[in-house]
Parts: C-alpha cells; structure tokens; sequence
C-alpha cells in the first residue's frame, strides 16, 4: 500500500526503526537507498523491522551517498543476512545513466532475492519489459511520478505498481508559507492503475550531505483535512529571529510554540501521534533536542498520520 522512500542518513534510519510497528501492522513497506558507508544503522533498522514482521525494500545500487560508485558492499550485506528473506527485497535503482546491460546484470547478480525495480529516468523501457517477460522474472515496480511517465509506466502492467510523488517542496525554512498541499496519492493511486504509492515523506527527493548553520528552524507537519476530500497538507511552524544562525534552542522554542497552539485550537486537523506527544514534552520542558531529532519525530508523525487515515479508512 503505502512505501515511503528513506535515505540512510542517521536520523531517518532512527525513525525508521521506532515507526517498525506502526509500519508493520500498517502493511507499509519502506524503500531504503543506504547513503553512508557504515551499515551498522541499516542492519539495525531492518532487524526492527523483521522483529515487528515487517517488510522493506532496500536499494542495491544508490543514486546518492557514499556507496554510489560501487554498491557491492550493500549486495554482499543482503546476501549475507536476508537471501532467504522474502520480506526483504533487492531494490535495483534505474536511473537516466543505466544501460540495459547494467540492469540485467543487476537482476541477475539478485536473482536469489524478492526484487524491486525502481524506475527513475531509466530510458530503455520497452526492451527491459520484454527482457522480464522472456525471463519469466517476476519483479515489484515502484515508479517515481516525475522520471517515470505515463508511457513509461505502460510497459510495466505486470506484478504490483507503485507510484512515488514527491510531495514536499524543499525551500529555505525561512521561506516556507505556513501551510502547502502535499499529496492526493493515498487516495488516487488506484484510480491510476497503482497497487501502492508513496513519497519522500517531510523531506523530500532532493538529496544534500548537510547544510551550514540553520538562520530559521521550522517543523514540518502533515495533516489530512476532511474538509478537502481528505487531500494531504502541511503545516510548516517556522521561527521567527531569523537574522543570524546563532541561538537554534530559541528558534526551537519560537517555531514549537506556533506548533502547540495550533495543536491546541479547535480547528486543529493534526492527529496526536507518538510523535506529537514528543512535541509536547519538549514543550513542557523547554528542551531543544536538536535539528536531527526535529526531522526524525516529523517523519514519524508522516507515518503515523498515514496509518490513522488508512485503518479509519479500512474501518
């Protein structure tokens, strides 16, 4: 149903590992592509995961991060450890760069494993369905909206279809407007011959290894409103002293503030998840966790907004 796409960095394996319940009870499948070149934080997110009978897909080959020349390391660690472990897929990364050959040889090199194609620019379509087809391969296709087109999408009816929008706007904190739409997919993705959807979560596709010091700090929240069709939106609850970088404990405290009191008003849309509760503690205690632990609770409460919708939707 639902398989949101994570990069490897630190604090988005932690959420991760702390959403392996909700996930697996959510029937979520989360997309891993590893970006540092330690899998220590890897191998202990996917163990929460199969501990909670979870499954998740994890990118053979990355894109981004420190295994993107060469992700031997990464099929050496699958094999290893879940060859025989149907719920954890090889995930094969088709980008604009990849030759038919190089993905062939991918397939073949995972042919043990359950596996996912994750097409995004890849430009050879019409002979890779017909390679899979001939082979009798059968394969998991997640799609990402915007480097895979409807056309391309045509050539790939067979087996389950995912569809992944990007659905977070990536700007300055400073710049964010105080509420953006997100996405309609939880809700469209089977009027577009989808099986599942999914997004970039409340970070977004575009990657970076880290940025100077923070001017403003903001708090990214996703909302579901009932009142639009049960459309997807975000709540961006910014500082306000966003002169200089120094001071993010205050930032903290000015953008959590604005978080509280919407929580706290009637009109609120927001569900009170773990990570919500969280917030109110930090609240309380007047504690700035730091900016890494801010995007670990916002992508929790993605996840966790996401399973409220679908078992209220599945009541």
């Amino acid at each position: 149903m639902y398989y949101p796409y994570f990069r490897g960095k630190q604090f988005e394996l932690l959420a991760l590992r702390e959403s392996a319940d909700v996930m697996a009870e959510a029937s979520f499948v989360p997309i891993i592509e590893p970006v540092r070149e330690s899998l220590n934080g890897l191998e202990r997110a996917l163990q929460a995961i199969s501990d909670a009978g979870g499954e998740a897909i994890v990118i053979i080959n990355p894109r981004h991060g420190d295994h993107k020349a060469d992700g031997a390391t990464i099929s050496a660690f699958l094999d290893a450890n879940y060859k025989d472990d149907s719920a954890i897929s090889a995930g094969i990364l088709l980008v604009n760069g990849t030759s038919l050959e190089t993905a062939k040889a991918l397939i073949s090199r995972h042919a043990d494993h359950a596996q996912t194609l994750v097409h995004a620019g890849f430009t050879a379509p019409r002979d890779l369905a017909e390679y899979l087809r001939d082979n009798d391969i059968a394969v998991t296709n997640v799609f990402i909206e915007d480097q895979a087109s409807m056309l391309y999408r045509r050539h790939f009816a067979a087996g389950t279809r995912v569809l992944v929008r990007d659905g977070f706007e990536q700007q300055k904190n400073a710049d964010y407007e105080p509420v953006d739409a997100f996405s309609d997919l939880h809700i469209t993705y089977t009027d577009l011959d989808m099986d599942g959807y999914g997004d970039f979560l409340t970070v977004g596709d575009r990657f970076s290894e880290g940025g100077g010091p923070a001017y403003a700090v903001a708090i990214h929240l996703t909302y579901i409103d009932p009142d639009n069709d049960d459309a997807m939106f975000v709540y961006h609850f910014k500082s306000d002293s966003n002169d200089t970088p120094t001071d993010p404990a205050n930032k903290f405290a000015e953008a959590l503030a604005k978080l509280i009191a919407k929580l706290d008003a009637p009109e609120s849309k927001l569900v009170e998840t773990s990570a919500v509760e969280e917030f109110r503690r930090l609240h309380d205690a007047g504690h700035f966790p730091g900016l890494g632990y801010i995007k670990k609770l916002s992508i929790r409460h993605h996840i966790e907004t996401l399973a409220d919708y679908h078992r209220n939707a599945d009541a």
